[in-house]
């Protein structure tokens, strides 16, 4: 008797849309989302832990949102790192001893968070959202006339930022300014050079997503146009209380994206 065997089924993973197909309102969603981003990191920092959920929710993958979020974080730190320029504040001039350490550093996460899979990536940046939504909330110390770190202990501390910021990029901008308070910069100049060292991990970090295939053009150019914008308005923002609004709005906002993420619903 002859036996016929069935070839066992393997269900395939969920084909996604291409990026060309994204509906609209996932379109809208990376627009405003890149918009109150690029507000938030002009005045308190910790834009991209809403940013990346959001490319999440909208259908790309945990690393290659992750990616595609560095795009909007180029442009708008160009536009920024302009305008202090325009405004006389040289950043340039006092990033020169942190920059190769925080470069270095950058190099290896990106590296390192490049060969995480989607679902482990998701779930480390969910737990990271609360201690950068923290440390967003906790009042920083007025800055010291003169720094109270060794140089080495300054290269240190600022290769293991560039380190997590070439992984992660979410809430670099609130540990910088921490960082570079502590190490003896007034707040208008640490936040000069804030921009710039930003602006350099993400220029090494990009390119390291880019030649992986973890940036999705069409939802990362469409955030891109609103972080954009978002840092321009940010700038000018003048409103009395507008930094306690936002950040109301972005702890709100991050915990629940942060729930999503963990499958809490």
């Amino acid at each position: 008797m002859h036996v016929v065997s069935w070839p066992t089924l393997r269900r395939s993973p969920p084909s996604r849309k291409p990026t060309d197909e994204m509906e609209l309102w996932e379109a809208l969603l990376l627009l405003g989302g890149g918009v109150a981003a690029g507000i938030i990191n002009a005045l308190a920092g910790g834009g991209s832990t809403l940013t990346v959920p959001l490319l999440v929710l909208a259908g790309v993958p945990g690393t290659s949102a992750n990616g595609s979020n560095r795009v909007g974080i180029l442009t708008s730190n160009m536009a920024a790192a302009a305008n202090f320029r325009r405004l006389g504040v040289d950043g340039l001039a006092h990033a020169g001893p942190v920059l190769l350490p925080i470069l270095s550093g950058s190099l290896i996460g990106s590296l390192a968070i490049s060969q995480v899979a989607d679902d482990t990536f998701e779930t480390i940046f969910g737990l990271l959202m609360v201690p950068i939504i923290l440390l967003s909330l906790v009042k920083r110390p007025p800055p010291s006339v003169h720094s109270t770190w060794r140089p080495a202990t300054t290269i240190v501390v600022f290769f293991l930022i560039g380190i997590y910021g070439g992984a992660i990029q979410a809430g670099v901008g609130l540990v910088l300014l921490s960082a570079l308070t502590r190490s003896g910069f007034d707040l208008v100049t640490a936040n000069s050079v804030k921009v710039l060292i930003t602006l350099a991990v993400t220029v090494v970090a990009l390119p390291v997503f880019i030649i992986k295939g973890q940036v999705e053009w069409g939802p990362a150019l469409v955030l891109a146009t609103g972080f954009t914008a978002g840092g321009w308005l940010g700038a000018h923002v003048a409103v009395e209380g507008g930094e306690r609004v936002i950040k109301v709005v972005i702890v709100a906002a991050a915990l629940a994206l942060a729930g999503r993420l963990l499958g809490l619903y």
